[in-house]
């Protein structure tokens, strides 16, 4: 090329200058943000769209084909929305709608929240070639809506704020690694181990199997029962399912759960006007109407009707007659009081589970249920624990599946990558997540720990809310939800 030009390539308006100055200064301190300098090979890129141009990157605007014209402005509309709506996605807001009643009645079902990654520090892309706002599935088509190669490292930027006890989290599901596609819920391992459970009792009735055998007939029975379970696949971090909980403790505390009271690190948890648990409700004989059910904030789901005389060893044990209605629903402590003062109801109970053996760690041999769970240490980054056959079931998944380890037990001596090990240092946060609707939430209790690497964001707003009991007409949108602070 001339240098006449060359030069005449660089002699743009004063502003075009001020644009790729100002565009390039925007993109340096993107990159230092996120840490990753090969970005600055894209730097010339910038330089050549707003000086140089030696790429036609606006070609078809000079075409006087009308139809083409017409086309590649939609394109060129469609490409820019979609690169601003994954840059936005990725690093700073992400829309989620409520999908259950775990966090009722903090948060709805219904309820659609903005969700701030910027509160936290956005994570960067495990797998940075997906389609955004598709978390890992096209509709439709039922195929991948993300490339697994090139896959990065775990590494999460500077944020405002850090996890807190108590805050409202969105997060990966943990237990979303591996996923049997026909039935997701319960989770995998969930499945394998009452798989496995069930047939090696059924072999050795009065011999109670061990987890890692449950697991291990498990796994090759779900494989082979595909028809009911589908394929198995395998999901990133960040491709895994999205959840919404409380934090009720944080990396280094320790939990407990008794009676249906939170304790962390010896103190009651606060308490919160949404939090409720599963209650009996005996009548008289009065039926509660809808509308009365309707103003305590109960949804239609979540009502059960028993029938007289249904499960009357099970109603008299708690004190109740089963020859008179009997309801079972959810309620909170101000729904609970004002039951309490509603004609015709005579009891009120609360559902208590004491079945051992359904929580996590399943199979661990711990005596814990439900409604009394733990005392359980929270892991927390460069912290050691001394191993052992009681606690190394409740620290077993940490160490193999999220920090990448190989973990054995030879002649009862713990093995972390094939070298004896009697204590382990943890290389991540960990928190412990529970729903607000304590009885009918699937958390922590259930699938363990939340490693750092799957937090997601904060909720900050609800931005929309529909009632999924009523029509368009008669409620269904919850006008006075809109704009309602996301985080209690």
């Amino acid at each position: 090329m001339s240098a006449d030009k060359q030069t005449s390539r660089l002699q743009k308006p004063l502003k075009q200058w001020i644009k790729c100055s100002v565009w390039s200064i925007i993109y340096i301190l993107f990159i230092v943000w996120v840490g990753n300098y090969w970005w600055l090979l894209g730097l010339p890129v910038v330089f050549d769209l707003f000086i140089t141009n030696y790429i036609p990157w606006t070609w078809w605007k000079s075409t006087k084909n009308k139809s083409l014209l017409g086309i590649m402005g939609w394109v060129d509309a469609i490409v820019f929305a979609l690169v601003a709506v994954y840059f936005i996605n990725t690093f700073l807001f992400q829309n989620y709608q409520i999908p259950s009643s775990s966090l009722e009645k903090t948060l709805l079902v219904g309820d659609f929240l903005f969700v701030s990654k910027a509160s936290y520090g956005p994570r960067v892309p495990n797998t940075p070639l997906s389609f955004p706002l598709v978390q890992h599935t096209f509709p439709l088509l039922n195929c991948k809506s993300f490339l697994e190669h090139p896959h990065w490292d775990y590494h999460r930027l500077k944020g405002f704020d850090v996890v807190k006890r108590n805050d409202i989290v969105v997060f990966n599901f943990p237990a979303g690694d591996t996923v049997a596609v026909k039935q997701e819920n319960p989770d995998y391992y969930s499945i394998c181990y009452s798989e496995g459970y069930a047939y090696l009792k059924q072999q050795t009735p009065s011999v109670e199997p061990s987890s890692a055998q449950c697991y291990r007939y498990g796994r090759e029975i779900v494989k082979s029962k595909s028809a009911d379970y589908g394929d198995i696949i395998y999901r990133p971090v960040d491709r895994r399912e999205n959840y919404v909980k409380r934090c009720v403790a944080i990396s280094g505390d320790w939990l407990q759960v008794k009676n249906n009271q939170v304790f962390v690190n010896g103190q009651k948890q606060e308490k919160f006007a949404g939090i409720q648990f599963n209650y009996f409700v005996q009548t008289d004989g009065t039926i509660l109407s809808s509308e009365l059910l309707d103003n305590l904030g109960i949804s239609k789901d979540d009502i059960k009707i028993y029938n007289q005389g249904e499960f009357i060893q099970e109603f008299e044990a708690i004190g109740l007659d089963s020859k008179l209605p009997i309801y079972h629903f959810p309620l909170t402590e101000e729904a609970y009081t004002k039951l309490q003062k509603t004609a015709g109801v005579t009891k009120i109970e609360i559902e208590t589970s004491d079945r051992p053996g359904e929580v996590y760690p399943l199979g661990g041999g711990k005596n814990w249920t439900r409604d009394n769970y733990g005392p359980v240490w929270v892991p927390k980054k460069g912290n050691s624990l001394i191993l052992n056959a009681y606690n190394l079931p409740i620290y077993s998944r940490i160490i193999r599946n999220y920090e990448n380890n190989k973990l054995e037990v030879k002649n009862n001596v713990i093995y972390i990558n094939d070298k004896p090990a009697k204590t382990y240092k943890f290389k991540m946060d960990y928190y412990w997540m529970m729903g607000d609707n304590r009885h009918n939430s699937a958390d922590s209790r259930y699938w363990g720990f939340v490693p750092e690497d799957h937090i997601v964001g904060r909720p900050v707003m609800v931005w929309l809310s529909l009632d999924k009991d009523k029509g368009w007409f008669s409620g269904k949108i919850r006008w006075s939800r809109f704009f309602k602070n996301a985080e209690r």
